[in-house]
């Protein structure tokens, strides 16, 4: 992990998170420049490196400040940008009422050095609109926690998402932010920028195995494929539900819905770290997706209780990680399933020797 790799400043947040193999190397670039976003490249360079011009990229025109040397040893980019908030509430018999929209690319945000650890493989960046006239900001913040990997495992805390090695988990958290209505409900925008050839897709996975996430038997999956080809190359994925604790148990679930998947018509932050990447093919070439992710059921109070709200979602690269049925789930399955089949194969078999014993005590008629 590298903070602001090549510049002293901490009012600025770059970082970036490189993973080596033995033929092929990671990059996730994670920035509050212009707004939320993280960049993530792959090349078939174990040695590939992150080169930033600092100057370009603070200036009005970023295009080409952001690249990767060697230049023709990435194979796949793609970038996720945290666009903005949307408050509303339930105002029945109305309808639904929607407060002024919250623009993340308009927050200031804290010095993510603070956060960072270079043990644990983490750090927040955590922040608030650089004005807030109604004050609903005064006690609390939105966070975005990152979290690499070095090996594959489950997350300790619920929703316990299953990643790999080529994957990193980010954490949405709004905590104490003041509800401006009585019923409000909260709404994330999410794009993602994809070059020529690769287009996204929204799939949704239902299991009966709810073993690590209790009562959630859903898993959606936003995956970047070639459109001539059925390979990922890149995916988002969460579990069907957002969390109202800091200690999350299955009781504080939080409804959590996607939005379809929509070709976005609007053009994203200025002076970004995508466009400082992508440079003019983000308005050419490339194309931009968005959906919106809703936390909160129909009547919105859980939000109003706790103000607290949790939302994992993984990133990476490939395949996304699929849950399988562990030995606990197949040994009750088996059980659960083979004691009444072995049940009815014992009774039947007493019900043939039963009438096979069958006798009279009447002779029987010549």
């Amino acid at each position: 992990l590298q903070y602001n790799p090549g510049w002293n400043d901490s009012s600025v947040n770059l970082l970036h998170v490189r993973a080596a193999g033995p033929g092929d190397s990671l990059h996730y670039v994670w920035s509050s420049i212009g707004g939320p976003a993280v960049l993530l490249v792959a090349t078939q360079s174990p040695s590939s490196a992150l080169r930033i011009n600092w100057t370009r990229l603070l200036s009005p025109s970023p295009a080409g400040a952001v690249w990767i040397d060697p230049p023709d040893s990435v194979v796949y980019s793609t970038a996720v940008v945290f666009t903005k908030l949307y408050e509303f509430s339930e105002a029945k018999p109305s309808g639904q009422l929607f407060y002024p929209t919250y623009d993340l690319a308009e927050f200031s945000w804290d010095s993510l050095n603070h956060t960072l650890n270079l043990t644990a493989l983490t750090a927040e960046l955590r922040g608030a609109p650089a004005t807030d006239p109604g004050g609903a900001f005064a006690n609390g913040s939105l966070e975005f926690r990152v979290t690499a990997f070095e090996a594959g495992g489950r997350a300790e805390r619920l929703p316990s998402l299953l990643h790999t090695p080529d994957s990193s988990q980010l954490d949405f958290v709004l905590s104490g932010v003041s509800p401006r209505g009585n019923r409000s409900r909260f709404v994330l925008e999410v794009a993602t920028v994809e070059e020529a050839g690769a287009a996204r897709s929204l799939r949704s996975d239902r299991s009966i195995d709810d073993e690590y996430t209790p009562t959630i038997f859903e898993v959606l999956s936003l995956l970047a494929q070639p459109r001539n080809g059925s390979s990922t190359l890149g995916f988002l994925q969460w579990k069907a539900t957002a969390y109202g604790s800091r200690s999350p148990r299955r009781e504080d679930g939080i409804r959590c819905r996607a939005g379809g998947l929509q070709k976005a018509n609007w053009t994203l932050p200025l002076s970004s770290i995508v466009q400082a990447f992508f440079g003019d093919s983000l308005g050419t070439s490339c194309t931009v997706s968005a959906l919106n992710v809703s936390f909160g059921g129909e009547e919105g109070e859980v939000y109003r209780e706790k103000r607290y709200l949790s939302w994992s979602v993984l990133l990476g690269f490939g395949e996304p990680p699929r849950d399988s049925f562990s030995a606990l789930v197949i040994s009750i399955a088996a059980v659960a399933l083979g004691t009444p089949l072995a049940l009815l194969l014992l009774g039947s078999l007493a019900v043939l020797l039963a009438r096979r014993r069958r006798y009279s005590e009447y002779e029987p008629i010549n």
